[in-house]
């Protein structure tokens, strides 16, 4: 009994032992005490305990909050090679919660946006440029603490659990509480009537239909005075020009300075091109997946017109006094956006077709609408075409992207009388007009390209032909 007793006795003071071990380890002992001296050996009379081993495991753990809330600072994006400096516009003010990859400010460049989301979770803790201020590729923005958002949701109270509810007698109850009984100690008059009792909700011998309660209206206030000057008050407010539109007015002026633009028009019958749409529309959706419009028919007669017409392809390089042939088509489409006008380009035009123009105008089109075009997307550029059309144009003069040499203006399609055939008929007209720099450019090739243009959309078969 008395080796028992020991046997005990060690086991349990080794796991009280592993138990005390510094306050960040856990000791938990798989074996029991009571089980750990059940073999006793007996020899000369002597009886022995042979306790089984002890097993203690052993867990380290290690808090994360000095991870959890760690402070980074999130420095501006590198820009493009031909941008410097941007404009910054916050999203977000201090103490707002974010998520990661949430979008903190946005960077306006002078061709485009730059949208700079967070790199993790967290809780803005301040904002090192003000709004619209100047930065450059590296420059602080903001600083972040990580997982202060969590920690906010943690220590949040929890909501309260909702009650059961009463049962639908005791509604009316609950909603109108009869008044608290006068304390006793108050000694008053006698009195001679019962006080009116108040109508219950749940009484329907005594309810009225809602067509029959008269709403009460209440008297008109007396009309306030009012200052008869501040009617004919005008007022004017003024709004900070951004980068792109400062942008664009000065390669506007630019094209001004430099270029003798010059502009010519004529009209295009689209009879032809709307009776092929009509026609093979549906065919078309169900192969491509996209549908067919005006756009890449004028996109692919352009293209054909300026491989006939390589000079207002071109491009005069001022400082060497050369004139740049191109040997490849890439047209700018320019693009209204909320922010300004965007010209994303569609390279290698003369190796499309319709599917392939079509699909990269929807592509770049969703690109510029969501504010996720690059500066690579607008880059470039040997020729632009600008559709006034979708906004109901009749008629325009457009001004030359530089450093290009011309551009296309297409306008709205409306019915005219138009003479065919010795005969007046009512047919879908738009007229298109050329604007391009008459020192490299002559009115003979501006005239021819603008009739090549009108020759393709009005019978899309001298691509086929090549003529």
């Amino acid at each position: 009994m008395l080796s028992h007793s020991r046997c005990f006795t060690r086991t349990l003071g080794r796991s009280l032992s592993a138990l005390t071990q510094g306050s960040n380890v856990l000791g938990r002992r798989t074996v029991s005490g009571l089980s750990a001296c059940i073999h006793v050996a007996y020899k000369n009379s002597h009886p022995t305990c042979n306790p089984r081993p002890s097993v203690f495991q052993i867990r380290y753990f290690k808090t994360s909050t000095a991870f959890r809330n760690e402070v980074v600072t999130v420095n501006t994006p590198a820009f493009a090679e031909s941008v410097t400096e941007g404009d910054v516009r916050w999203e977000k003010a201090v103490g707002d919660t974010v998520a990661e990859d949430e979008v903190v400010c946005e960077i306006e460049t002078d061709k485009t946006s730059v949208q700079v989301p967070s790199p993790a979770a967290g809780v803005i803790e301040a904002l090192l440029v003000p709004d619209g201020g100047r930065v450059e590729g590296g420059t602080p923005l903001f600083t972040l603490r990580k997982g202060a958002a969590a920690a906010k949701a943690a220590d949040a109270p929890a909501p309260e659990a909702p009650k059961a509810e009463a049962p639908a007698a005791a509604a009316p109850a609950a909603e109108a509480p009869a008044p608290p009984p006068p304390p006793a100690a108050a000694v008053g008059p006698i009195p001679t009537s019962l006080p009116p009792v108040p109508p219950v909700p749940g009484q329907a011998l005594h309810a009225k239909p809602v067509s029959s309660v008269k709403p009460t209206v209440a008297p008109a206030a007396p009309p306030a005075h009012t200052d008869t000057s501040a009617k004919g008050a005008r007022s004017e407010h003024r709004v900070k020009m951004n980068r792109m539109r400062l942008r664009i007015a000065q390669r506007l002026k630019e094209a001004q300075n430099t270029c003798a633009m010059l502009t010519t028009f004529n009209e295009v019958d689209m009879s032809n091109i709307q009776e092929m749409r009509k026609a093979h529309k549906d065919a078309f959706v169900k192969k491509h997946g996209i549908k067919l419009g005006f756009m890449s028919a004028f996109v692919k007669a352009a293209a054909h017109a300026l491989t006939d017409q390589p000079s207002v392809n071109a491009v005069i390089d001022d400082t060497t006094k050369e004139i740049v042939y191109r040997d490849y088509v890439d047209i700018s489409v320019a693009v209204a956006t909320p922010k300004g006008l965007v010209v994303p380009v569609i390279r290698g035009v003369e190796t499309m077709n319709f599917a392939d123009i079509e699909r990269t105008i929807n592509e770049l089109g969703e690109k510029a609408r969501k504010n996720e075009l690059a500066v690579e997307d607008m880059d470039g550029g040997t020729f632009t075409i600008s559709n006034g059309g979708v906004f109901g144009s009749m008629f325009g003069t457009p001004i030359i992207n530089p450093p290009q040499s011309a551009i296309l203006g297409m306008h709205g399609i409306f019915d005219r009388p138009v003479a065919i055939g010795g005969k007046v008929e009512i047919r879908p007209m738009m007229y298109v007009a050329l604007t391009y720099d008459h020192r490299l450019v002559d009115g003979r090739e501006a005239v021819t390209f603008l009739r090549k243009i009108k020759a393709v959309v009005e019978d899309p078969r001298v691509l086929l032909l090549d003529m």
